[in-house]
């Protein structure tokens, strides 16, 4: 959150989430304690220069503290191939306790098969499909800097987001390990 959308009536709060005493935020944006004291108790209005100073201060603290995809994604990426059959897709969901899994080729990911799909399969055509059969579109892929905000709008629509570096995919993210590390 860049520091002109901050506003002065949030300082107290906003320092607080961060964990930070008025002394400890001073001192880090370079101005006096006093001054933090009197602006969240609303006695003294800061020179734009002040201001600037302390939320410039806690945009750089906000981001160094924001959780990104490389603090949620799974590293180890279980997924299967466009010519599998739907027994392993089911033999890997059930060992593995997941849901959906990305379809790989070489490195690239270039769809996702979810249990809704197998299930389709299995009652339509008696578990007789390929995986290239019933996968859905590839998921989005962002990268290990994306924000966590970025990822819980892009799993409203997708059931898993993968993670890339360099061309390549290195993680993956789904609803529920979201969840868990936004519960903690």
């Amino acid at each position: 959150m860049p520091f002109e959308s901050f506003e002065l009536g949030e300082l107290k709060q906003i320092r607080k989430n961060l964990d930070l005493s008025q002394t400890e935020l001073a001192k880090l944006a370079g101005v006096s304690q006093s001054l933090i004291a009197k602006i969240e108790s609303q006695k003294l209005d800061p020179t734009y220069s002040k201001a600037k100073k302390i939320f410039q201060t806690l945009n750089s603290l906000t981001k160094n503290k924001e959780l990104t995809a490389k603090h949620i994604m799974h590293k180890k990426i279980i997924g299967v191939s466009k010519k599998d059959g739907v027994k392993k897709t089911i033999e890997l969901m059930k060992k593995h306790q997941i849901s959906q899994l990305p379809v790989i080729k070489g490195e690239q990911a270039v769809g996702v098969v979810t249990e809704g799909a197998v299930l389709d399969c299995l009652m339509n055509k008696r578990g007789e499909c390929r995986i290239e059969e019933i996968m859905l579109d590839s998921p989005p892929i962002v990268s290990h800097n994306t924000s966590i905000d970025a990822i819980s709008n892009l799993l409203r629509y997708f059931p898993i987001v993968l993670v890339s570096e360099d061309g390549k995919t290195t993680g993956l993210i789904t609803k529920s390990d979201l969840i868990r590390k936004i519960s903690k």
